[in-house]
């Protein structure tokens, strides 16, 4: 379940009970068959009206001012009707410092790139890392990328190259390339998602990954994101998935 609220009396209880049940009702909303909802807007404001979320498993913006805009080794679209190598936009909320405590309180969770904001978190944990070189040449990309997670156990690594355009796996160029700058590889999540129980929540759902792995494994999951054109490719990806049967029966 969700983290537990303490008012000062039932008055202001049912008062922000009320004002939770009002933010969820304006945020626009998808249902994708019975075990995968999806939201518009801002997480920050969502997420409490929610009830029964058993992890969050998360990409969120690091806040590294990070410039995805910038011209790459290719302006031109990389096949037919694919994207260029160069983004538009920058990802929204990461030109501010992330602050993680809002999630910390969830019974389950990992959170990825929690090394650019490691003094918020003000807790123990274990790390997970994904080498994202995988016994290739050292170049200028980095070897690999780290998350925090409350679960216990000992450090756990993925390994799957993600070298720039040469990656593995199905987000590799010939198979269509990526749908957002900071897309991580659905063999990725899916080793996240099945370190979990329960209903999965991704406050910050991108391109929706992590819905993805959930739908591939039987997993309910609720996605929140604040980039309509990012919400509309996840609505579209995670409808397609389940209508071609990556929906198993769900476990909760």
């Amino acid at each position: 379940m969700g983290r537990h609220r303490i008012h000062a009396n039932a008055t202001e209880r049912k008062r922000a009970n009320r004002a939770l049940h009002r933010a969820r009702l304006q945020a626009p909303c998808v249902q994708i068959g019975d075990h995968v909802t999806l939201y518009l807007g801002d997480a920050l404001s969502i997420a409490p009206t929610l009830q029964h979320i058993n992890a969050v498993i998360t990409d969120p913006p690091y806040g590294t001012h990070y410039d995805f805009t910038k011209p790459r080794r290719s302006r031109t679209p990389l096949q037919p009707r694919q994207p260029a190598a160069r983004w538009t936009d920058n990802i929204i909320g990461d030109d501010v410092p992330f602050d993680p405590t809002p999630w910390l309180g969830y019974p389950q969770v990992i959170l990825w790139g929690a090394d650019h904001y490691l003094d918020h978190l003000q807790t123990a944990g274990k790390w997970l890392v994904w080498d994202k070189r995988k016994d290739s040449t050292p170049d200028d990309h980095a070897d690999g990328e780290l998350a925090w997670t409350n679960l216990p156990g000992v450090l756990q690594i993925h390994r799957q190259k993600w070298r720039g355009l040469i990656r593995e796996g199905e987000e590799n160029v010939v198979h269509g390339g990526k749908l957002h700058p900071a897309q991580k590889p659905a063999r990725l999540m899916e080793w996240c998602v099945a370190m979990t129980t329960g209903t999965v929540l991704d406050p910050y759902m991108g391109s929706g990954t992590t819905g993805l792995a959930c739908l591939r494994l039987g997993r309910p999951f609720v996605g929140i994101e604040l980039d309509p054109h990012y919400f509309q490719v996840a609505c579209d990806r995670l409808a397609a998935a389940a209508r071609q049967g990556q929906l198993f029966p769900m476990s909760r």
